[in-house]
């Protein structure tokens, strides 16, 4: 799958839903956010993005849930590793490179943002499924 694709439903065949993460990038840093809600995710961090909506491309649904979430736009670069699997096997998750074109992130979904540099990657407690994410962009920001 090319980031530019349409997925039918935000759904793979096998039934999982789609889910895309930006990576947002400035310089050696990237924005990581708290997951306020639901209560047993709240407080674990995650790369800001949201489920595929019908008809709409990773790029599309990265660009509309950083608008949503965080008030920015963005452009969406290369994706950051290979597909995750999350939520006890229900979404695929694929990250993308992203950078700031306008705006400046405002936690309104998330209870708090933070820039975190390859040093700072291990600061805060992550989403089990956004891990292996985080263990390739260590090495890339290092680059």
């Amino acid at each position: 799958m090319t980031e530019g694709s349409t997925v039918e439903a935000g759904t793979e065949a096998d039934g999982r839903r789609v889910v895309v993460g930006a990576a947002i990038r400035e310089g050696r840093e990237v924005l990581a956010a708290a997951r306020a809600y639901p209560p047993e995710l709240a407080g674990l961090w995650e790369f800001p993005g949201g489920k595929l909506e019908p008809g709409e491309t990773e790029a599309e649904a990265l660009r509309r849930e950083c608008r949503e979430e965080l008030g920015v736009n963005i452009e969406v670069g290369s994706r950051v590793g290979g597909d995750l699997v999350t939520g006890g096997g229900r979404f695929l998750l694929r990250v993308y490179f992203a950078r700031l074109v306008s705006g400046e992130p405002h936690a309104k979904e998330h209870a708090e943002l933070r820039w975190l540099g390859p040093d700072e990657l291990d600061s805060v407690p992550w989403l089990p499924g956004n891990r292996p994410a985080v263990e390739t962009l260590r090495a890339l920001l290092r680059d």
